[in-house]
């Protein structure tokens, strides 16, 4: 920045900061930067090099280093799922996690078309009922019903999903079967593999040698604060999705056994302070047959879009917050020092990063996440950890799981952009008249990065508003099939 540019009369911190970036010798590099983000909301900054050598003759085929960019480092996506914070991300993870599920149901990805021959099913579990709610109740023919409490409540409002009488609801019992939904999950598909031996008439043994069960499965968050779970479940043959299953395993088998699996599957929470409770799933269940692509309601590509939707949204969704209460200073402790403990100079020994009483939540919500953090300070329940994960009402488990030979992976869809992105870079090489390593050289890679810091500079934040505008009116365009100016 030149010397004598005086900022002193700028007044907006943001604008002084864009003026001295501008002024900082490679202005269009900047904003390369965040413009390769588009729109990260929080990145990571990261300092340090990489270097890739052939390995044969030691020629250097690329490097880079910060040191190197007009800021002295390298802003990085931040990577995070939730759309609460950052929409950018997000939609890469839905867009990722919606190619894994359609792999897995119409092929693509290394994953062959006839998958979609495979019988399949989606199912819907919900959460048991822990006291009556405010709801929208509906006839057989979708009428709108009045709710229990007298009132047809229209869509948006505040009091659907909270206890009719918060006096009696069962908070413990509801924080307790979040915190074990995932255990839940478990232990069904052990019972369903179970049941459908049975069903079949053999083994465990011999159906595990013949016949595999794959499956995709998320998370999502109901009103009153409890979780329940989308998921495709699908025959497989003992291959996984490389082979196809006996044809004496139909989609009707599926549909006959889950409900008595369902049944069967039930967990026991032994505890002296609340007492012993056994945990099972709701009597509301929904299960239906995957139909092929373009036949039907229910298809590939529909359920696939269905559960990407789910895959980014989070327990704030409900009405919580998107944060840990734990204080990072004494990591919920409430003391500090070595031998001798001082109570912690931030909660003042209250263990939470902020009072649970000033949290701006609604006072069903406020209630599940006290109860989370008292059941957290018993010492039978400290392997829940739920004090750690109480603004999630007690659920600790993953959002979007699957099993194993489901589909590809997350991991590998990152790896084919990678991939993607070098191949970018060498034919950039090319036209600027580089040589290219042979496909079968054998490249050796140096690197060493840090973390600086999370988040954008004063004036990086407003060039970063611009590009999320950009990206938006994009999109916009798009849905309306026009096309940009």
């Amino acid at each position: 920045m030149p010397r004598d540019l005086d900022l002193r009369h700028v007044i907006s911190p943001a604008v002084r900061d864009l003026i001295e970036l501008a002024n900082l010798g490679d202005f269009d590099r900047t904003r390369e930067q965040i413009n390769r983000l588009r729109g990260c909301t929080r990145p990571i900054n990261l300092v340090g090099h990489t270097t890739t050598r052939d390995h044969t003759t030691g020629e250097t085929i690329r490097s880079y280093s910060t040191s190197d960019e007009p800021t002295g480092r390298l802003l990085t996506p931040c990577g995070n799922r939730r759309a609460s914070r950052c929409p950018t991300c997000s939609r890469l993870y839905a867009a990722d996690t919606y190619h894994l599920i359609r792999a897995g149901l119409s092929g693509g990805k290394n994953v062959p078309e006839t998958i979609r021959t495979h019988p399949r099913v989606f199912l819907t579990l919900t959460a048991p009922s822990f006291g009556p709610v405010h709801n929208r109740p509906t006839t057989k023919d979708g009428k709108p019903q009045p709710c229990r409490c007298g009132t047809r409540h229209p869509d948006s409002a505040p009091e659907l999903g909270t206890p009719l009488s918060p006096k009696t609801y069962d908070y413990t019992g509801a924080v307790l079967w979040n915190a074990h939904a995932s255990a839940l999950w478990a232990r069904f598909t052990l019972n369903l593999r179970r049941t459908l031996a049975a069903n079949f008439g053999i083994t465990q043994k011999d159906m595990n040698a013949a016949l595999r069960i794959s499956f995709a499965k998320v998370a999502e968050y109901q009103q009153r604060g409890l979780v329940h779970f989308h998921a495709v479940i699908r025959f497989d043959g003992p291959g996984g999705h490389t082979s196809p299953p006996p044809a004496w395993a139909s989609a009707d088998h599926l549909l006959r056994a889950i409900k008595p699996a369902l049944k069967r599957t039930t967990l026991t929470v032994v505890s002296d302070t609340v007492g012993d409770r056994e945990i099972g799933w709701g009597k509301r269940f929904k299960v239906d047959e995957i139909t092929a692509l373009g036949d039907g309601e229910l298809t590939d590509k529909a359920v696939a879009g269905y559960i990407a939707k789910y895959a980014t949204k989070s327990a704030e969704d409900s009405g919580t917050v998107d944060r840990s209460l734990v204080c990072r200073t004494c990591s919920g402790r409430g003391t500090v020092g070595g031998r001798i403990r001082e109570l912690c100079p931030d909660c003042e020994g209250t263990r939470q990063a902020e009072p649970l009483r000033d949290l701006p939540v609604h006072q069903h919500v406020r209630q599940m996440i006290r109860t989370a953090w008292d059941l957290g300070g018993l010492p039978e329940f400290a392997d829940l950890k739920l004090c750690k994960w109480a603004h999630m009402l007690g659920f600790r488990g993953h959002f979007s799981t699957k099993s194993r030979a489901y589909s590809t992976t997350l991991g590998a869809l990152r790896d084919v952009r990678r991939a993607w992105r070098l191949a970018q870079a060498d034919a950039t090489r090319v036209r600027a008249g580089h040589p290219v390593p042979a496909p079968d050289t054998v490249l050796v890679t140096e690197s060493s990065w840090a973390y600086l810091a999370s988040g954008y500079r004063p004036g990086e934040e407003l060039l970063a508003n611009q590009t999320r505008h950009d990206v938006c009116q994009a999109q916009r365009l798009k849905r309306e099939g026009l096309e940009p100016a």
